[in-house]
């Protein structure tokens, strides 16, 4: 059996894998198994095979892998919806206590509870937004 063919049944056991694990680094063997593969159909002997094999192999593992680990790991860099609102100033309308209230979170008016339950904060008061929770903005004083 010509080595070449070997290298596609490598190629392919660790295609295989990959599909199994999810980690792209089986992928990435696989790839450099097809790559030793060409070069063993265009005739290089088994020595140099293997040396395109590793080499490849250390090329995707050392250099691609951790690139696209990185992007696919980036955190979405806008936030939008009700994350966007929070850790902005707010400015209470309505006296915030821990059941009920409303305050001005850039031009739009929110129900909004008091953060800290024990808090009861006044109308006019400034505010930072903590959290969302459905369409109610979870308010604290600004020091």
């Amino acid at each position: 059996m010509a080595t070449w063919v070997i290298w596609l049944i490598v190629a392919a056991v660790l295609g295989t894998v990959e599909i199994m694990t999810t980690t792209l680094a089986f992928g990435l063997l696989g790839l450099a198994a097809l790559v030793a593969a060409g070069a063993g159909a265009v005739g290089a002997g088994a020595a140099i095979q293997f040396g395109v094999f590793v080499g490849s192999a250390a090329l995707g593992l050392g250099v691609a892998r951790p690139f696209a680990l990185r992007h696919i790991r980036h955190p979405p860099l806008l936030r939008t919806g009700t994350a966007a609102l929070v850790g902005r100033s707010a400015v209470v309308l309505d006296e915030v206590t821990d059941h009920s209230g409303r305050v001005r979170i850039g031009g739009e008016e929110w129900s909004a509870r008091s953060y800290d339950e024990t808090l009861v904060i006044p109308a006019g008061a400034k505010v930072d937004v903590m959290l969302i929770e459905g369409a109610t903005a979870l308010v604290y004083p600004r020091e």
